[in-house]
């Protein structure tokens, strides 16, 4: 194993059977518990000052491990800000038997250096080594904008899931109260559970949320409850020794096979404890998975909500589901396995059709959920394991036709897509396919990027009054990567145009996200970016301010 660098430090751990759950894998809790240990001394090692948790978020957790295995944490401080400084977590696992190693977690907290007297802190700058340290750097930077605008995103997703969900359960079977999932539980905050400031160690409350997160899962479904990830912990305010820490934890939601379960603790010194309320000093939401006896997945019962509170956590899930939705790309930067196919001429006709059946197979898919309505806009998502996919469906005051030809021609694209810099067809292949290289403008301060891609055009056949544009990457060898932009890749996605009557029409966008195409859509799948509404707002004008010939008017 390789020394850790500046900033950085490593943990290895053997799992005993004390760290152990009731199914002989590592506890949760535990690894929470060397994991906010391990990022502490990583925090400290850069500030040379004692620091604390402020928060723990995007905890991912990807595989299990079992008593025997060795456990082997990373923790390297990605960027400092001022008095803050993120810390990168990641977590494997070996089997000492194969020496096989595997991921097992990655997660990143927030650190606060803690001043000397009335000395103010400034930490020194992060100074990125090698590539992916650049690329972490960045990355840091929009992890930190999130955190700072998650209020207010919150805020404004929260009203539009009241707007989008109408709950009705009356007549619904099978659903489960909240009130039967409730769990409160009570620590004493004894010298062992202290850390090495003399507050109550973080590590530990972290453990605590996640024992009554569990048993709140688990008398939802019945059946084992793996913890999968943690949206957030939010470190509110400290505890001492003697303090007594109350835990209520409550199922908020449940989104088929995974369940969000909200934790909050109170603290009370003994004064508080007889007379008055306690302290907020921590909150978190946690997700989980569930397994039978035969270790396959659990599909959650319906939540009822009861009280005002019930239904308020019951939308909340709602808004932080869509934010995980859009912090995808933020949480880590995924190398992209190229699934593009080489244009090949003598198979031309089978790529061109292939093109087309893949894309009305992607808008023919059940399971799309409303995130955004406007008056001539509507945005859908699906979620399919790891693939994230768009919908964008615009109402058009203009014939189908003449959206067609107009959207058709990727070279008017720029005229009304900010996400397209440039776009030139360098390949006539036929009278209704096209290959053209686009370029894209930088995101997050990376290289820009550029595509070759397959448009393929289909009218109306007889029976039918839709238009089809399908698009997706292709390899040519005459367009290679160059060293400019980064090559990306459409997976699958284009337009279909519906014909409402001969003045008005709809236009549905679709698109299969990519790794590389991710970064142009996360902010608005979170919540606190409105690029894809901007962009069917442009699309609309340019369409509808087009003359009935295809001219475009200046607008």
């Amino acid at each position: 194993m390789a020394r850790p660098g500046p900033g950085e430090v490593h943990m290895s751990q053997t799992i005993q059977p004390a760290h152990a759950s009731s199914r002989g894998e590592l506890s949760a809790g535990q690894l929470l518990k060397w994991i906010d240990t391990t990022a502490c001394l990583a925090a400290e090692k850069h500030a040379g000052v004692s620091c604390v948790t402020a928060s723990v978020d995007d905890i991912q957790f990807e595989k299990t491990a079992r008593v025997g295995q060795v456990i082997t944490i990373k923790a390297k401080v990605t960027r400092a800000f001022n008095t803050s400084m993120e810390i990168s977590i990641k977590v494997t696992v070996q089997d000492m038997l194969t020496g096989v190693e595997e991921l097992v977690s990655v997660a990143f907290s927030t650190f606060v250096a803690k001043p000397v007297g009335n000395k103010k802190i400034h930490l020194k700058p992060v100074t990125p080594l090698t590539e992916q340290d650049h690329v972490e750097y960045n990355l840091a930077s929009e992890r930190r904008k999130v955190r700072l605008q998650h209020e207010d995103t919150f805020k404004n997703l929260m009203k539009e899931s009241s707007k989008l969900d109408d709950l009705i359960f009356d007549e619904e079977e099978g659903t489960v109260s909240t009130m039967d999932t409730s769990v409160q539980s009570i620590e004493l905050v004894l010298p062992p559970h202290a850390n090495h400031h003399g507050d109550t160690f973080g590590g530990q409350i972290m453990a605590w949320m996640e024992t009554v997160a569990t048993i709140s899962a688990s008398r939802l479904c019945r059946a084992h409850p793996l913890l999968k990830s943690v949206d957030m912990f939010k470190f509110r305010g400290p505890s001492t020794v003697g303090d007594r820490l109350v835990f209520n934890a409550t199922v908020n939601n449940t989104f088929e096979t995974c369940v969000e379960v909200g934790v909050r603790v109170e603290a009370f010194d003994c004064q508080e404890w007889s007379a008055g309320p306690g302290r907020h000093i921590n909150s978190a939401f946690l997700i989980y998975n569930a397994v039978d006896d035969k270790e396959e997945l659990v599909t959650f019962p319906r939540i009822k909500p009861v009280s005002k509170d019930d239904f308020r956590r019951y939308h909340g899930a709602l808004a932080r589901k869509r934010i995980r939705l859009g912090r995808k790309y933020v949480i880590s930067h995924k190398e992209e396995v190229p699934l593009c196919v080489h244009w090949d001429v003598s198979n031309q006709e089978s790529l061109s059709n292939g093109n087309v059946e893949a894309f009305k197979k992607l808008a023919a898919k059940s399971g799309w959920k409303v995130t955004s309505a406007l008056e001539k806009i509507k945005i859908y998502t699906l979620e399919e394991h790891d693939i994230v996919s768009v919908w964008v469906e615009k109402h058009m005051e203009k014939p189908a036709h003449l959206a067609y030809h107009l959207l058709s021609d990727f070279t008017k694209r720029p005229l009304w897509d900010p996400h397209y810099v440039s776009c030139e067809v360098i390949d006539c292949v036929s009278e209704d396919d096209q290959i053209c290289y686009i370029t894209c403008p930088t995101v997050n301060g990376d290289k820009p990027k550029d595509l070759v891609v397959l448009v393929s055009r289909r009218r109306p056949l007889k029976d039918s009054n839709t238009y089809t544009v399908a698009v997706k990457s292709v390899i040519l060898p005459s367009v290679p990567p160059s060293p400019q932009y980064v090559r990306s890749e459409i997976i699958c996605a284009g337009f279909l145009i519906h014909a409402i009557d001969s003045s008005s029409c709809i236009v549905s966008y679709f698109n299969q996200l990519s790794a590389s195409i991710l970064p142009y859509f996360a902010g608005n799948l979170g919540g606190w970016s409105k690029s894809i509404e901007e962009t069917a707002v442009s699309c609309i004008r340019f369409i509808e301010n087009a003359t009935n010939d295809g001219s475009i008017s200046i607008f």
